[in-house]
């Protein structure tokens, strides 16, 4: 799976307009409703819930929440950069600057666990988030992307 499958240029947003964590959710779950065609109320009270299980804040500058949900029948994400950085009660403590989310269907566990697998590994290197995040547009960020799906 490649995320460059599922991130296409209209599902990045850059910058984000948030300026903390709960507007940089409802931002991006906005977006993910609006391609998706469902309404945004559910799905982000089920990245709300993931997110009060643990935070999705997993370092480096990087989170992504994800969650199930019915109302989609195949994965669904989206990204966005917060330059400035957002409090988002990461594990490191630090702020964020890139972030992906990501719904699926219960019927899509599997591949939703590899998609969160294959966007930590791809975004473990310092090199790529820094690209990720500089990406002036939308389309720049989706290139980032593909150049490091290629090594």
């Amino acid at each position: 799976m490649l995320l460059t499958e599922l991130l296409t240029v209209d599902r990045i947003k850059v910058p984000l307009a948030a300026a903390d964590k709960a507007a940089a959710l409802r931002e991006l779950t906005q977006l993910l409703a609006d391609l998706a065609g469902v309404p945004p109320e559910p799905l982000l009270a089920a990245i709300e819930e993931r997110e009060r299980v643990l935070s999705t804040g997993i370092g480096h500058g990087i989170a992504i929440p994800h969650a199930k949900s019915p109302l989609v029948n195949d994965l669904v994400l989206v990204a966005g950069t917060a330059p400035a950085g957002i409090p988002f009660e990461a594990l490191d403590g630090e702020p964020v600057r890139l972030l992906f989310l990501l719904i699926g269907p219960e019927s899509a566990a599997g591949q939703h666990v590899k998609a969160l697998s294959r966007i930590a590994r791809l975004v473990r290197r310092e090199s790529v988030r820094e690209a990720l995040v500089a990406a002036p547009d939308a389309a720049r960020f989706q290139q980032c992307l593909v150049e490091a799906e290629e090594r």
